[in-house]
């Protein structure tokens, strides 16, 4: 059963105290940051939105107010993530750049930022044991993760037209190849990294898997490697 509170008026604290009138964004980013780590440590089912509002001293009113329910704050939450790392791929310029040094940039800042934002991943791996219900609600994430296909597309049309790439390549198979490396190394680091005794935390490591899997893309589209 869905955690909601129905017919609330303005935000206020358990006590009636209204708060953060005059910042309501921060107050909704604040809540969002929270809940992200409260659903990253509990997942969805064990998720308490009591310990959401302890850790952004606001109060459960308060979040049922901006959120409407439990479930639809996760949602809210995968769509923050998502779109964090949309923007950022929007922001990095790739028009700008030969082809081939596009792909390679695409390719390092997908891997730092999966790197760098470890409760994107997990929080990802919680939605698919729930096989995607949260995302299938949201015509926003798909809407967004459109633009890294087009994106993507462009760039291979770019580099089929500059002779450096191969024509029929799927491009939604290279941005398959591009995230499940950069993925796979966060969410399954604990598990092979003591199965086979290697610290994917270490920079050294990190530094080479970089440099791997962006060779490997590049290898996988150059013009003369087989379909």
């Amino acid at each position: 059963m869905s955690d909601s509170v129905v017919g609330l008026g303005q935000p206020e604290t358990e006590g009636g105290r209204r708060t953060r009138k005059n910042n309501p964004e921060k107050t909704r980013e604040d809540i969002l940051q929270a809940a992200i780590h409260e659903f990253v440590q509990q997942g969805l089912a064990g998720a308490r939105v009591d310990a959401i509002a302890e850790r952004t001293a606001t109060s459960k009113r308060m979040i049922y107010y901006y959120f409407g329910s439990k479930e639809q704050l996760y949602c809210e939450c995968l769509v923050k993530l998502y779109g964090d790392i949309r923007k950022t791929e929007q922001s990095l310029d790739l028009e700008s750049l030969p082809a081939d040094q596009a792909i390679r940039r695409l390719v390092e800042f997908t891997f730092d930022h999966h790197d760098r934002n470890v409760d994107f991943v997990r929080i990802i791996c919680t939605e698919n044991i729930h096989y995607g219900e949260y995302v299938k609600q949201s015509p926003a994430i798909r809407e967004m993760s459109s633009l890294v296909l087009e994106a993507l597309g462009n760039t291979l049309r770019r580099g089929v037209e500059e002779g450096v790439f191969r024509s029929g390549i799927e491009v939604i198979d290279l941005h398959m190849l591009m995230s499940s490396f950069c993925f796979y190394r966060v969410s399954n680091r604990h598990t092979f990294g003591e199965i086979f005794q290697i610290d994917l935390s270490e920079d050294q490591v990190k530094l080479r898997h970089k440099a791997m899997i962006c060779d490997a893309v590049l290898r996988y589209i150059q013009v003369g490697q087989r379909p």
